[in-house]
Protein backbone atom coordinates (compact mmCIF):
# COMPACT_ATOMS: atom_id res chain seq x y z
CA UNK A 1 0.00 0.00 0.00
CA UNK A 2 2.83 2.53 1.27
CA UNK A 3 4.32 1.37 -2.60
CA UNK A 4 1.27 2.39 -4.06
CA UNK A 5 1.24 5.57 -2.40
CA UNK A 6 4.88 6.22 -3.21
CA UNK A 7 4.37 5.75 -7.15
CA UNK A 8 1.50 7.81 -7.17
CA UNK A 9 3.08 10.45 -5.24
CA UNK A 10 6.44 10.49 -7.71
CA UNK A 11 4.12 10.23 -10.63
CA UNK A 12 2.30 13.46 -9.56
CA UNK A 13 5.61 14.82 -9.10
CA UNK A 14 6.67 14.07 -12.49
CA UNK A 15 3.49 15.32 -14.24
CA UNK A 16 3.69 18.16 -11.89
CA UNK A 17 7.03 18.84 -13.70
CA UNK A 18 6.27 17.87 -17.29
CA UNK A 19 4.14 20.46 -16.97
CA UNK A 20 5.84 23.16 -16.01
CA UNK A 21 8.72 22.19 -18.36
CA UNK A 22 6.53 23.19 -21.30
CA UNK A 23 4.95 26.51 -20.06
CA UNK A 24 5.63 28.97 -22.33
CA UNK A 25 5.93 32.88 -21.35
CA UNK A 26 3.51 35.33 -23.20
CA UNK A 27 6.49 37.12 -25.09
CA UNK A 28 10.10 36.71 -25.49
CA UNK A 29 12.74 39.10 -26.31
CA UNK A 30 16.18 37.54 -28.40
CA UNK A 31 19.38 39.92 -28.08
CA UNK A 32 21.64 38.84 -30.66
CA UNK A 33 25.68 39.43 -30.74
CA UNK A 34 24.90 42.94 -32.60
CA UNK A 35 22.31 44.59 -29.83
CA UNK A 36 24.60 43.01 -26.80
CA UNK A 37 28.12 44.61 -28.59
CA UNK A 38 26.59 47.88 -29.08
CA UNK A 39 24.59 48.03 -26.10
CA UNK A 40 27.92 46.89 -24.04
CA UNK A 41 29.71 49.38 -26.32
CA UNK A 42 27.10 52.70 -24.81
CA UNK A 43 27.30 51.53 -21.16
CA UNK A 44 31.48 51.23 -21.61
CA UNK A 45 31.02 54.90 -23.17
CA UNK A 46 28.42 56.11 -20.21
CA UNK A 47 31.16 54.95 -17.80
CA UNK A 48 34.00 56.71 -19.41
CA UNK A 49 36.27 53.83 -19.99
CA UNK A 50 38.19 55.72 -22.54
CA UNK A 51 38.50 58.35 -19.90
CA UNK A 52 40.17 55.40 -17.82
CA UNK A 53 42.46 54.41 -19.93
CA UNK A 54 43.80 57.73 -20.48
CA UNK A 55 44.25 58.04 -16.93
CA UNK A 56 45.96 54.50 -16.39
CA UNK A 57 48.71 55.50 -13.72
CA UNK A 58 51.52 53.43 -16.22
CA UNK A 59 55.02 54.97 -14.65
CA UNK A 60 53.76 54.29 -10.77
CA UNK A 61 52.71 50.67 -12.10
CA UNK A 62 55.93 49.68 -13.65
CA UNK A 63 58.10 51.22 -10.63
CA UNK A 64 56.37 49.43 -8.24
CA UNK A 65 56.61 45.64 -9.96
CA UNK A 66 59.84 45.71 -12.30
CA UNK A 67 59.51 43.36 -14.97
CA UNK A 68 60.98 40.00 -15.17
CA UNK A 69 62.30 40.08 -11.54
CA UNK A 70 64.69 43.05 -11.82
CA UNK A 71 65.76 44.49 -8.43
CA UNK A 72 64.96 48.43 -7.76
CA UNK A 73 68.26 49.38 -6.84
CA UNK A 74 71.16 48.40 -9.31
CA UNK A 75 68.91 47.96 -12.05
CA UNK A 76 70.06 49.46 -15.16
CA UNK A 77 66.28 49.75 -16.57
CA UNK A 78 65.07 51.03 -13.33
CA UNK A 79 67.91 53.90 -13.09
CA UNK A 80 66.64 54.76 -16.40
CA UNK A 81 62.65 54.85 -15.08
CA UNK A 82 63.84 57.08 -12.42
CA UNK A 83 65.23 59.53 -15.59
CA UNK A 84 61.96 59.24 -17.22
CA UNK A 85 59.81 62.65 -16.96
CA UNK A 86 56.61 61.57 -17.56
CA UNK A 87 54.71 58.31 -19.24
CA UNK A 88 51.09 58.57 -19.88
CA UNK A 89 48.75 57.30 -22.14
CA UNK A 90 47.94 60.27 -25.13
CA UNK A 91 45.44 58.59 -27.21
CA UNK A 92 42.46 55.40 -26.33
CA UNK A 93 39.90 53.95 -28.22
CA UNK A 94 37.92 50.82 -27.57
CA UNK A 95 37.62 49.31 -31.20
CA UNK A 96 34.33 46.88 -31.92
CA UNK A 97 33.79 44.36 -29.57
CA UNK A 98 33.33 40.81 -30.31
CA UNK A 99 30.68 38.38 -28.70
CA UNK A 100 31.50 35.02 -28.78
CA UNK A 101 29.10 32.06 -26.70
CA UNK A 102 31.39 29.76 -24.10
CA UNK A 103 32.03 26.13 -24.21
CA UNK A 104 29.19 25.46 -22.60
CA UNK A 105 27.03 28.07 -24.34
CA UNK A 106 25.81 29.18 -20.93
CA UNK A 107 28.30 31.96 -20.60
CA UNK A 108 28.85 35.56 -23.00
CA UNK A 109 32.29 36.07 -23.31
CA UNK A 110 32.63 39.80 -24.49
CA UNK A 111 35.79 40.85 -26.18
CA UNK A 112 36.91 44.28 -25.51
CA UNK A 113 40.03 45.06 -27.58
CA UNK A 114 41.68 48.31 -26.55
CA UNK A 115 43.87 50.75 -28.66
CA UNK A 116 45.79 53.27 -26.76
CA UNK A 117 48.73 55.43 -27.51
CA UNK A 118 51.40 56.14 -24.64
CA UNK A 119 54.24 58.90 -25.00
CA UNK A 120 57.28 59.27 -22.89
CA UNK A 121 59.98 61.42 -22.51
CA UNK A 122 63.18 61.69 -20.61
CA UNK A 123 66.42 64.14 -19.99
CA UNK A 124 68.21 61.84 -22.23
CA UNK A 125 66.71 63.16 -25.16
CA UNK A 126 64.19 66.03 -26.62
CA UNK A 127 62.10 64.40 -28.40
CA UNK A 128 58.68 62.46 -26.80
CA UNK A 129 58.93 58.77 -27.84
CA UNK A 130 55.22 57.24 -28.99
CA UNK A 131 53.97 53.70 -28.88
CA UNK A 132 50.96 51.82 -29.77
CA UNK A 133 49.90 49.56 -26.76
CA UNK A 134 47.11 46.71 -27.85
CA UNK A 135 45.76 44.83 -25.55
CA UNK A 136 42.26 43.42 -25.00
CA UNK A 137 40.45 42.59 -22.28
CA UNK A 138 37.69 39.75 -21.63
CA UNK A 139 34.62 39.99 -19.64
CA UNK A 140 32.66 36.74 -19.15
CA UNK A 141 28.81 37.36 -18.51
CA UNK A 142 26.32 34.85 -17.13
CA UNK A 143 23.14 34.58 -15.02
CA UNK A 144 22.53 34.35 -11.83
CA UNK A 145 19.59 33.36 -9.58
CA UNK A 146 18.82 35.54 -6.22
CA UNK A 147 17.60 33.80 -3.65
CA UNK A 148 13.82 35.15 -4.35
CA UNK A 149 14.52 33.54 -7.91
CA UNK A 150 15.22 36.46 -9.50
CA UNK A 151 17.37 36.32 -12.47
CA UNK A 152 20.22 38.98 -13.49
CA UNK A 153 23.22 39.35 -15.61
CA UNK A 154 26.08 39.47 -13.75
CA UNK A 155 30.29 39.48 -14.68
CA UNK A 156 31.73 36.29 -13.74
CA UNK A 157 35.21 36.88 -14.43
CA UNK A 158 37.29 40.09 -16.29
CA UNK A 159 41.15 39.86 -17.67
CA UNK A 160 43.30 40.25 -19.96
CA UNK A 161 44.77 38.30 -22.76
CA UNK A 162 48.24 37.96 -22.77
CA UNK A 163 48.57 36.77 -26.50
CA UNK A 164 46.77 39.64 -27.48
CA UNK A 165 49.07 42.20 -26.08
CA UNK A 166 51.16 44.01 -28.58
CA UNK A 167 53.69 46.98 -28.12
CA UNK A 168 55.28 48.64 -30.93
CA UNK A 169 57.55 52.10 -31.52
CA UNK A 170 55.76 54.40 -34.01
CA UNK A 171 58.66 56.18 -35.00
CA UNK A 172 62.43 54.95 -36.17
CA UNK A 173 64.76 55.83 -33.16
CA UNK A 174 68.20 56.61 -32.99
CA UNK A 175 70.48 54.14 -32.18
CA UNK A 176 71.03 55.21 -28.65
CA UNK A 177 67.68 55.77 -28.23
CA UNK A 178 66.33 52.26 -28.75
CA UNK A 179 67.65 50.30 -25.73
CA UNK A 180 66.01 52.79 -23.55
CA UNK A 181 62.49 52.29 -25.40
CA UNK A 182 63.01 48.78 -25.66
CA UNK A 183 63.40 48.67 -21.82
CA UNK A 184 60.31 50.86 -21.11
CA UNK A 185 58.32 48.37 -23.71
CA UNK A 186 59.69 45.04 -21.92
CA UNK A 187 58.46 46.64 -18.57
CA UNK A 188 55.31 47.55 -20.15
CA UNK A 189 54.57 44.03 -20.73
CA UNK A 190 53.84 42.68 -17.54
CA UNK A 191 52.40 46.28 -16.48
CA UNK A 192 49.49 47.08 -19.10
CA UNK A 193 47.43 43.78 -18.52
CA UNK A 194 47.58 43.99 -14.71
CA UNK A 195 46.58 47.75 -14.84
CA UNK A 196 43.19 47.17 -17.38
CA UNK A 197 42.47 44.39 -15.20
CA UNK A 198 42.74 46.58 -11.96
CA UNK A 199 41.54 49.76 -13.53
CA UNK A 200 38.96 49.19 -16.43
CA UNK A 201 37.72 45.75 -15.20
CA UNK A 202 35.83 47.34 -12.52
CA UNK A 203 34.31 49.59 -14.97
CA UNK A 204 33.13 47.03 -17.04
CA UNK A 205 31.43 45.36 -14.28
CA UNK A 206 29.59 48.46 -13.91
CA UNK A 207 28.61 49.32 -17.31
CA UNK A 208 27.24 45.41 -17.29
CA UNK A 209 25.14 46.10 -14.30
CA UNK A 210 23.65 49.27 -16.02
CA UNK A 211 23.12 47.25 -18.73
CA UNK A 212 21.08 45.22 -16.86
CA UNK A 213 18.93 47.72 -15.64
CA UNK A 214 19.00 49.36 -19.06
CA UNK A 215 17.34 46.26 -20.24
CA UNK A 216 14.73 46.19 -17.37
CA UNK A 217 13.44 49.67 -18.68
CA UNK A 218 13.55 48.82 -22.00
CA UNK A 219 10.98 45.96 -21.51
CA UNK A 220 8.83 47.78 -18.74
CA UNK A 221 8.13 50.71 -21.35
CA UNK A 222 4.37 50.87 -21.86
CA UNK A 223 2.86 50.05 -25.22
CA UNK A 224 -0.25 52.29 -25.97
CA UNK A 225 -2.48 51.88 -27.98
CA UNK A 226 -6.37 53.35 -27.73
CA UNK A 227 -6.82 54.63 -24.17
CA UNK A 228 -5.09 51.27 -22.80
CA UNK A 229 -1.44 49.99 -22.52
CA UNK A 230 0.10 46.96 -22.43
CA UNK A 231 3.34 46.19 -20.24
CA UNK A 232 5.97 43.54 -20.12
CA UNK A 233 7.87 42.68 -17.27
CA UNK A 234 11.31 40.08 -16.89
CA UNK A 235 10.50 36.37 -15.57
CA UNK A 236 13.40 35.13 -16.31
CA UNK A 237 16.49 35.67 -18.32
CA UNK A 238 18.75 33.01 -20.09
CA UNK A 239 22.28 33.06 -22.30
CA UNK A 240 21.68 30.44 -25.15
CA UNK A 241 25.36 30.44 -27.15
CA UNK A 242 25.87 34.15 -28.20
CA UNK A 243 22.02 35.61 -27.28
CA UNK A 244 20.24 36.50 -24.34
CA UNK A 245 16.77 35.54 -24.07
CA UNK A 246 14.26 37.34 -22.27
CA UNK A 247 11.18 35.55 -21.12
CA UNK A 248 8.63 38.60 -20.05
CA UNK A 249 5.30 38.52 -18.62
CA UNK A 250 2.81 40.56 -19.72
CA UNK A 251 -0.24 42.82 -18.66
CA UNK A 252 -3.11 44.93 -19.90
CA UNK A 253 -4.22 48.33 -18.12
CA UNK A 254 -7.06 50.39 -18.74
CA UNK A 255 -6.92 54.19 -18.99
CA UNK A 256 -7.03 54.44 -15.28
CA UNK A 257 -3.89 52.38 -14.62
CA UNK A 258 -5.99 49.32 -13.49
CA UNK A 259 -4.77 45.37 -14.89
CA UNK A 260 -7.85 44.49 -17.19
CA UNK A 261 -5.54 41.19 -17.56
CA UNK A 262 -3.04 39.39 -16.67
CA UNK A 263 -0.77 37.18 -18.52
CA UNK A 264 1.95 34.40 -17.00
CA UNK A 265 3.48 31.02 -18.53
CA UNK A 266 0.71 29.28 -19.44
CA UNK A 267 0.60 25.62 -21.54
CA UNK A 268 -0.14 27.55 -24.94
CA UNK A 269 2.26 27.09 -27.45
CA UNK A 270 5.14 29.62 -27.95
CA UNK A 271 6.92 29.05 -31.27
CA UNK A 272 10.28 30.83 -31.24
CA UNK A 273 11.77 31.14 -34.97
CA UNK A 274 15.69 30.99 -35.32
CA UNK A 275 17.31 34.25 -34.90
CA UNK A 276 19.19 33.79 -37.89
CA UNK A 277 21.07 37.15 -38.67
CA UNK A 278 18.60 39.70 -37.18
CA UNK A 279 20.12 42.04 -34.37
CA UNK A 280 17.21 40.98 -32.03
CA UNK A 281 13.24 39.09 -32.27
CA UNK A 282 10.33 39.66 -30.24
CA UNK A 283 7.46 36.98 -30.26
CA UNK A 284 4.15 38.10 -28.55
CA UNK A 285 1.92 35.22 -27.50
CA UNK A 286 -1.61 34.89 -29.40
CA UNK A 287 -3.66 35.36 -26.57
CA UNK A 288 -1.29 38.87 -25.77
CA UNK A 289 -1.69 40.01 -29.36
CA UNK A 290 -5.71 38.54 -29.43
CA UNK A 291 -6.14 41.22 -26.37
CA UNK A 292 -4.54 44.00 -28.32
CA UNK A 293 -7.01 43.98 -31.12
CA UNK A 294 -9.97 43.40 -28.36
CA UNK A 295 -8.87 46.42 -26.35
CA UNK A 296 -8.76 48.23 -29.83
CA UNK A 297 -12.21 47.00 -30.79
CA UNK A 298 -14.28 46.73 -27.83
CA UNK A 299 -17.59 45.78 -28.39
CA UNK A 300 -19.80 48.69 -29.12
CA UNK A 301 -22.88 49.76 -30.50
CA UNK A 302 -23.08 50.96 -34.30
CA UNK A 303 -25.92 52.91 -35.88
CA UNK A 304 -26.03 54.09 -39.41
CA UNK A 305 -28.45 55.98 -41.26
CA UNK A 306 -28.04 53.66 -44.99
CA UNK A 307 -30.47 55.91 -47.35
CA UNK A 308 -28.07 59.04 -46.22
CA UNK A 309 -24.56 56.72 -45.75
CA UNK A 310 -24.69 54.05 -48.82
CA UNK A 311 -27.90 54.64 -50.72
CA UNK A 312 -27.43 51.50 -52.92
CA UNK A 313 -27.27 49.45 -50.46
CA UNK A 314 -30.35 50.94 -49.27
CA UNK A 315 -32.06 50.22 -51.87
CA UNK A 316 -30.92 46.69 -52.45
CA UNK A 317 -31.93 46.39 -48.84
CA UNK A 318 -35.08 47.50 -49.36
CA UNK A 319 -35.11 44.74 -52.31
CA UNK A 320 -34.65 41.90 -50.73
CA UNK A 321 -36.98 42.35 -47.51
CA UNK A 322 -39.56 42.68 -50.79
CA UNK A 323 -39.21 39.18 -51.00
CA UNK A 324 -39.64 38.77 -47.50
CA UNK A 325 -42.53 40.75 -46.77
CA UNK A 326 -43.86 43.88 -49.25
CA UNK A 327 -45.83 45.27 -46.19
CA UNK A 328 -42.40 45.47 -44.21
CA UNK A 329 -40.34 47.21 -47.69
CA UNK A 330 -42.41 49.73 -48.16
CA UNK A 331 -42.85 51.02 -44.47
CA UNK A 332 -38.84 51.72 -45.26
CA UNK A 333 -38.32 55.23 -45.03
CA UNK A 334 -35.19 57.55 -45.84
CA UNK A 335 -34.12 57.62 -42.44
CA UNK A 336 -33.91 53.67 -41.88
CA UNK A 337 -31.43 52.45 -39.63
CA UNK A 338 -29.31 49.66 -39.71
CA UNK A 339 -28.15 48.80 -36.06
CA UNK A 340 -24.27 47.09 -35.86
CA UNK A 341 -23.72 45.51 -32.52
CA UNK A 342 -20.15 44.41 -31.86
CA UNK A 343 -21.41 41.84 -29.45
CA UNK A 344 -18.24 40.68 -28.25
CA UNK A 345 -14.39 40.85 -28.53
CA UNK A 346 -13.02 39.65 -31.71
CA UNK A 347 -10.68 36.86 -31.66
CA UNK A 348 -7.36 36.33 -33.52
CA UNK A 349 -6.76 33.02 -35.31
CA UNK A 350 -3.37 32.72 -36.59
CA UNK A 351 -2.27 30.26 -39.01
CA UNK A 352 1.66 30.45 -40.61
CA UNK A 353 1.93 33.80 -42.32
CA UNK A 354 -1.59 34.16 -42.26
CA UNK A 355 -4.35 35.59 -39.66
CA UNK A 356 -8.17 35.97 -39.01
CA UNK A 357 -10.47 38.29 -36.98
CA UNK A 358 -14.02 36.33 -35.73
CA UNK A 359 -16.28 38.43 -34.90
CA UNK A 360 -19.96 38.02 -33.28
CA UNK A 361 -22.53 40.55 -34.58
CA UNK A 362 -25.59 41.60 -33.81
CA UNK A 363 -27.68 43.49 -36.55
CA UNK A 364 -30.80 45.13 -36.62
CA UNK A 365 -32.91 46.87 -39.23
CA UNK A 366 -35.05 49.79 -37.85
CA UNK A 367 -37.70 51.18 -40.63
CA UNK A 368 -36.95 54.60 -39.42
CA UNK A 369 -35.22 56.43 -36.79
CA UNK A 370 -37.94 56.75 -34.67
CA UNK A 371 -39.46 53.62 -33.90
CA UNK A 372 -38.14 51.04 -31.25
CA UNK A 373 -38.40 47.77 -32.54
CA UNK A 374 -36.55 46.53 -34.97
CA UNK A 375 -37.72 44.71 -38.17
CA UNK A 376 -35.43 41.50 -37.00
CA UNK A 377 -32.68 41.05 -35.46
CA UNK A 378 -29.79 38.89 -37.16
CA UNK A 379 -26.93 36.92 -35.26
CA UNK A 380 -24.03 36.84 -37.95
CA UNK A 381 -20.51 34.74 -36.99
CA UNK A 382 -18.41 37.22 -39.25
CA UNK A 383 -14.56 36.52 -40.00
CA UNK A 384 -12.06 38.82 -41.72
CA UNK A 385 -8.67 38.86 -42.91
CA UNK A 386 -6.33 40.54 -40.83
CA UNK A 387 -3.40 42.34 -42.55
CA UNK A 388 -0.49 43.38 -40.11
CA UNK A 389 1.68 46.01 -41.86
CA UNK A 390 4.19 48.44 -40.11
CA UNK A 391 5.45 52.06 -40.74
CA UNK A 392 8.71 52.99 -38.90
CA UNK A 393 8.30 51.52 -35.68
CA UNK A 394 4.48 51.02 -35.37
CA UNK A 395 2.72 47.41 -35.98
CA UNK A 396 -0.17 48.27 -38.22
CA UNK A 397 -3.44 45.93 -38.52
CA UNK A 398 -6.58 46.65 -41.22
CA UNK A 399 -9.26 44.39 -41.63
CA UNK A 400 -10.42 43.03 -44.79
CA UNK A 401 -12.69 40.92 -46.99
CA UNK A 402 -15.51 39.99 -44.08
CA UNK A 403 -17.57 37.18 -44.65
CA UNK A 404 -20.62 36.19 -42.83
CA UNK A 405 -19.42 32.38 -42.21
CA UNK A 406 -23.08 31.35 -40.32
CA UNK A 407 -25.89 33.98 -39.89
CA UNK A 408 -29.00 33.53 -37.86
CA UNK A 409 -32.51 35.05 -37.03
CA UNK A 410 -32.66 35.67 -33.58
CA UNK A 411 -35.84 37.44 -33.88
CA UNK A 412 -38.34 38.92 -36.36
CA UNK A 413 -41.68 41.22 -36.30
CA UNK A 414 -41.90 40.59 -39.76
CA UNK A 415 -42.75 36.95 -41.25
CA UNK A 416 -40.31 34.13 -40.37
CA UNK A 417 -37.40 33.73 -43.20
CA UNK A 418 -34.66 32.26 -43.95
CA UNK A 419 -31.61 34.53 -43.45
CA UNK A 420 -29.65 32.74 -46.10
CA UNK A 421 -31.96 35.38 -48.47
CA UNK A 422 -30.16 38.39 -46.70
CA UNK A 423 -26.17 37.07 -46.33
CA UNK A 424 -25.22 38.96 -49.40
CA UNK A 425 -26.95 42.40 -48.45
CA UNK A 426 -25.93 42.17 -44.85
CA UNK A 427 -22.72 40.85 -45.35
CA UNK A 428 -21.85 44.00 -47.92
CA UNK A 429 -23.39 46.10 -45.42
CA UNK A 430 -20.46 45.09 -42.84
CA UNK A 431 -18.22 45.63 -45.85
CA UNK A 432 -19.00 49.19 -46.01
CA UNK A 433 -19.97 50.16 -43.04
CA UNK A 434 -17.96 47.92 -40.49
CA UNK A 435 -14.94 47.59 -41.69
CA UNK A 436 -14.06 51.23 -42.70
CA UNK A 437 -14.95 52.16 -39.07
CA UNK A 438 -12.78 49.52 -37.52
CA UNK A 439 -10.15 50.00 -39.69
CA UNK A 440 -10.42 54.11 -38.92
CA UNK A 441 -11.60 55.97 -41.35
CA UNK A 442 -13.86 58.66 -40.72
CA UNK A 443 -18.17 57.96 -41.34
CA UNK A 444 -19.28 60.65 -39.39
CA UNK A 445 -22.45 62.03 -41.54
CA UNK A 446 -24.62 64.81 -40.21
CA UNK A 447 -28.25 64.57 -40.57
CA UNK A 448 -31.11 66.47 -39.95
CA UNK A 449 -32.74 63.87 -38.75
CA UNK A 450 -30.29 62.04 -37.10
CA UNK A 451 -27.58 64.02 -34.46
CA UNK A 452 -24.75 61.72 -35.84
CA UNK A 453 -23.16 58.29 -36.93
CA UNK A 454 -20.13 56.37 -36.79
CA UNK A 455 -16.71 57.91 -35.21
CA UNK A 456 -13.60 57.19 -36.15
CA UNK A 457 -12.13 53.46 -35.51
CA UNK A 458 -8.95 52.63 -33.61
CA UNK A 459 -6.86 50.67 -36.04
CA UNK A 460 -5.87 53.71 -37.88
CA UNK A 461 -2.79 54.75 -35.52
CA UNK A 462 -1.15 51.56 -34.91
CA UNK A 463 0.78 50.33 -32.03
CA UNK A 464 4.21 52.10 -31.49
CA UNK A 465 6.66 49.78 -30.18
CA UNK A 466 9.31 52.51 -28.42
CA UNK A 467 11.37 49.11 -27.83
CA UNK A 468 12.67 49.37 -31.37
CA UNK A 469 14.18 52.78 -31.44
CA UNK A 470 15.33 52.02 -28.05
CA UNK A 471 17.43 49.10 -29.34
CA UNK A 472 19.02 51.17 -32.29
CA UNK A 473 16.51 50.70 -34.99
CA UNK A 474 13.92 53.17 -36.69
CA UNK A 475 12.25 50.70 -38.43
CA UNK A 476 10.48 47.13 -38.10
CA UNK A 477 9.01 44.13 -40.13
CA UNK A 478 7.14 41.50 -38.79
CA UNK A 479 6.01 38.08 -39.52
CA UNK A 480 3.24 35.25 -37.92
CA UNK A 481 3.68 31.97 -37.10
CA UNK A 482 1.17 29.34 -35.85
CA UNK A 483 0.86 31.12 -32.41
CA UNK A 484 2.75 34.37 -32.10
CA UNK A 485 3.19 37.40 -33.81
CA UNK A 486 6.97 37.74 -34.57
CA UNK A 487 8.99 41.26 -34.62
CA UNK A 488 12.30 42.47 -36.17
CA UNK A 489 14.29 44.96 -37.39
CA UNK A 490 13.80 45.85 -40.75
CA UNK A 491 16.41 45.06 -43.30
CA UNK A 492 18.23 48.07 -44.75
Amino acid sequence: MASARTSALLCGVLAATLVSATLSPPAVLILGPEVIREKTTQALKDHDAVRILQELPLLSAMREKPAGGIPVLGSLVNSVLNHVVWLKVTSANILQLQVEPSADDQELMVKIPLDMVAGFNTPLFKSIVEMRMEVEAQATIRVETSSRGHTQLTLSSCSDSHKNLRISLLQKLSFLANPLANNVMKLLVPTLPKLVKSQLCPVIEEAFADLHEDLLRLVREPISFGYDHLEFDLLSLAIKGNIIQLNLGAKLLNSQGNVTKLFSKSAASLTLPALDSAPFSLTVRQDVVNAAIAALLPPEELMVLLNYVLPELAHRLKSSIKVISEKAADQLKPTQIVKILIQEAPELLLDQGSAKVAQLIVLEVFATNEVRRPFFTLGIEASSEAQFYTKGDRIMLSLSEISSDRIHLMNSDIDLFNPELLKDITTDILVSALLPYENGASLYYPSPHFPGLLGVGKLRPGVPLSMVKALGFEEVSWSLTKDALVVTPASS
